[in-house]
């Protein structure tokens, strides 16, 4: 898998990413802690069960990066000078413990760098979803890809 260059790409253009990842105990526990990040809902089983969940709640900052990770062999692999940004990311849905996400892409815009006439910006819009077919994470990344080269 590689990523494609910036004009290689057209609004519109969609992927369905093939790999897919079950999301595990292992991944939520050593994220937070990782991260430092102490959120009872994603460390402590009572703590979880005994909230509206019921669960434990997988980690919102995983579940963005896995999103992200899963769209990279399609999107950038190769091609990326550097990411610019994320934007309007939202978790309409949670993600539990043994759950099997999914990336799907569409490009949202294009635009020329000014700055750097062997490039351009990219805005992708990334969809993670479970497989209850409910999206669960979603997003627009800009990114500064490589023109194909000469």
């Amino acid at each position: 898998m590689a990523g494609r260059y910036y004009d290689q790409w057209s609004v519109g253009d969609a992927i369905v990413h093939e790999i897919r990842r079950t999301v595990t105990e292992t991944d939520n526990l050593l994220f937070s802690t990782m991260t430092h990040n102490p959120q009872p809902l994603h460390l402590d089983v009572e703590a979880a069960k005994a909230s509206e969940f019921g669960q434990i709640l997988v980690n919102g900052t995983f579940t963005f990066a896995l999103m992200v990770g899963l769209s990279v062999g399609e999107t950038t692999l190769g091609t990326l000078v550097a990411n610019l940004g994320y934007d309007k990311l939202v978790h309409p849905q949670p993600v539990f413990i043994g759950d099997t996400m999914r990336a799907e892409t569409v490009v949202a815009d294009l635009k020329d760098s000014k700055s750097r006439p062997n490039a351009g910006i990219v805005t992708f819009m990334h969809r993670l979803i479970n497989q209850r077919d409910e999206i669960v994470c979603q997003c627009l990344r800009s990114a500064l890809l490589l023109r194909s080269p000469a």
